[in-house]
């Protein structure tokens, strides 16, 4: 057996042997880029007392990763589909680990932020690319089954990271949360030489670059814009942004559709069954982050719970989330992706809901519940949504369609902390004000606890200190008339402290159910226009239990259209790549290699794509065509 895996998939006359092997390395290295994010938000606190950051400065070492990650995707896709995808994975890893050892030997704010935007990058090209080779390495009847199981592991990846993160730091410093990437990617490469086939688009033309960076361009303004105005304002920066993001994403839509070869086609938006599928991805990861985000805060600062404590305590999602996405292998070919999707966000809504009945007296047990339902629909959601989305492009474009997924999940886990964020951040701050209105507290105390339930508990324990050094101080008085004056000033400032701790519990308890309550209200929405615009179940042979695989090659006079699987999906979409059937060809009962007409490659790929980039939405006895699906 050879060391390093060097025949390409395209290549293969059958399913490639160890394809399950290679899922587990695509699953390890989606895993260590998604808990890249949720790990920092236990190990924060550490970090923010060791460099001493400011509040800005800690935003940023947060989404220092985001940024990069999320506006690289797209360009960084579809050189991945040109030259090679296992490269792009591999790249990526190298990045990544590189980053990550750079993370843990800085001393600086600006320093680990460098840093994290390095990781950023890694993180972009390994994304898509795990996408792209599960896509191109298994055939049509396995791919949803992999799905699944690539889905888990990003719910996984969720709660995974504090638990991790939380083990790590009850014996070792922050940086130790850095340096846990380091094996994994190391292992991950060797994986992937050993275990990954390697695969590239068989056709593929020269690379759309100016539609890449500005891509580039509007999906980092976007990002930027949504991190810096509601955490500090919309000042200078965040309106710049926001016209960046603007004029760029003017500039993007009239390029692409221009361009003889767009890095996408952006008239893919105006499919029903593509457009509901990224709005549910990023709807879903709007909630889940922006419920991740203020639930690990409850757990540490209102309930009292140290870092491991806090990520075994989210381990019932990540549960949830592998239990979902099973139900969906088992669902989706009876009633179909449109019902599936929307019960899991109708599931979504309702776990979002729950969560606005914690109040100052709910313990973990209140929790539980919700964090199982939002694990639940995470599962039964994102599968059949990556699914459609991926299966919308055609073999050439696999890496660009993994790109146009994950954006969305970003896109959504930006603006879920966000807008969730400011939310939890007003609502606090208003709270705390009218629980200790009349209390006597200075003006600049208040203001340092409004900031953040961590300060305000800062500013609780800051006066318990005071009352102690005081209580000590008329110990040691021998004046009976100062020991009492003492006493008594310090059994004022104890009672402060604790009102003030009372204060801040209650007011965050409060900001979350309110943050709930919008939260629910947006997925709520969201959920009617999802329902609206995916189609209904077309009634294909699939509704009866007939399933059909086949694989077409063409050739045309320029050269040949490798053929790639055709399935029926249960839910009535035919899936296939650049040889599978058109939807007027099926009806005719011809194969889309014959409606081929003599022309150049990049004709051929330009009228397949076309072809295979229509929606899923089919008439009976109609074969839709779509691309390879992750």
């Amino acid at each position: 057996m050879r060391l390093v895996m060097n025949e390409p998939v395209e290549r293969m006359d059958r399913p490639y042997a160890r394809r399950w092997w290679a899922l587990l390395v695509l699953c390890l290295s989606l895993l260590i880029i998604v808990m890249a994010n949720t790990a920092l938000t236990v190990a924060a606190p550490d970090m923010t007392r060791d460099l001493g950051l400011s509040s800005a400065d800690l935003q940023w070492v947060i989404d220092g990763y985001t940024v990069p990650y999320a506006a690289l995707m797209l360009l960084l896709g579809a050189i991945g589909d040109k030259y090679s995808r296992r490269g792009a994975l591999i790249l990526g890893l190298v990045v990544f680990g590189g980053g990550a050892v750079a993370g843990s030997l800085v001393g600086s704010a600006t320093g680990v932020i460098a840093a994290r935007a390095v990781m950023g990058v890694g993180a972009a090209l390994i994304m898509p690319a795990t996408l792209s080779l599960l896509a191109a390495t298994f055939p049509r009847a396995e791919r949803a089954k992999a799905i699944v199981l690539w889905t888990a592991t990003a719910g996984l990846a969720i709660a995974a990271g504090p638990l991790v993160a939380g083990a790590l730091l009850e014996h070792h410093g922050w940086s130790s949360t850095f340096l846990i990437n380091v094996p994994i990617a190391v292992l991950a490469v060797i994986g992937a030489l050993v275990l990954v086939p390697p695969s590239r688009a068989a056709h593929h033309n020269r690379i759309d670059y100016v539609g890449g960076l500005l891509s580039v361009v509007w999906i980092g303004s976007l990002v930027y814009m949504i991190i810096e105005g509601p955490h500090f304002g919309w000042g200078v920066k965040a309106v710049t942004a926001a016209v960046a993001a603007g004029a760029g994403l003017v500039l993007f839509v009239l390029w692409e559709l221009r361009h003889p070869r767009p890095v996408i086609d952006v008239r893919r938006f105006a499919h029903r069954r593509f457009a509901g599928s990224n709005l549910a991805v990023a709807l879903f990861f709007l909630a889940v982050f922006g419920a991740f985000y203020y639930l690990t805060q409850h757990l540490q600062f209102v309930l009292g719970y140290d870092a491991l404590d806090t990520g075994v305590r989210m381990l019932p999602l990540a549960g949830a989330v592998f239990v979902g996405s099973a139900l969906t292998g088992y669902l989706t070919p009876r009633v179909g992706m449109k019902i599936t999707v929307t019960a899991g966000m109708v599931g979504g809504t309702v776990a979002l809901a729950l969560l606005t009945r914690v109040d100052a007296s709910s313990g973990y047990g209140d929790l539980v519940l919700p964090l199982v339902m939002l694990g639940l629909a995470i599962g039964l959601a994102l599968s059949p949504c990556t699914d459609a989305i991926m299966g919308a492009f055609p073999e050439a474009e696999l890496g660009v369609g993994g790109a146009v997924n994950d954006t969305s999940l970003e896109l959504g886990g930006s603006l879920g902390i966000a807008i969730l964020g400011s939310v939890l951040a007003g609502s606090y701050s208003s709270h705390l004000a009218d629980a200790t209105a009349g209390s006597g507290l200075p003006a600049g105390a208040l203001t340092t606890a409004q900031d953040s339930v961590g300060a305000g508990y800062a500013v609780a324990q800051g006066i318990g200190d005071k009352a102690h050094a005081l209580g000590e101080q008329a110990a040691r008085t021998a004046d009976a008339t100062q020991a009492a004056q003492l006493k008594a000033q310090a059994g004022q400032l104890a009672d402060g402290a604790r009102q003030m701790t009372d204060a801040v519990g209650s007011s965050f308890s409060h900001a979350v159910a309110h943050t709930s309550l919008v939260g629910a209200v947006i997925l709520g929405v969201g959920t009617v226009l999802v329902a609206v615009l995916l189609p209904r179940k077309a009634r294909t042979e699939a509704q009866v239990g007939t399933e059909t695989e086949t694989e077409t090659e063409t050739e045309t006079e320029a050269g040949t259209v490798s053929g790639t699987d055709v399935g029926t999906e249960a839910d009535g979409d035919a899936v296939g790549g650049a040889g599978a059937e058109t939807e007027a060809e099926a009806d005719a009962g011809t194969p889309a290699g014959a409606a081929v007409q003599a022309g150049t490659p990049d004709e051929v790929e330009k009228r397949v794509g076309d072809e295979v980039g229509s929606e899923g939405e089919a008439e009976a006895g109609t074969v839709t065509p779509r691309a390879a699906v992750s």
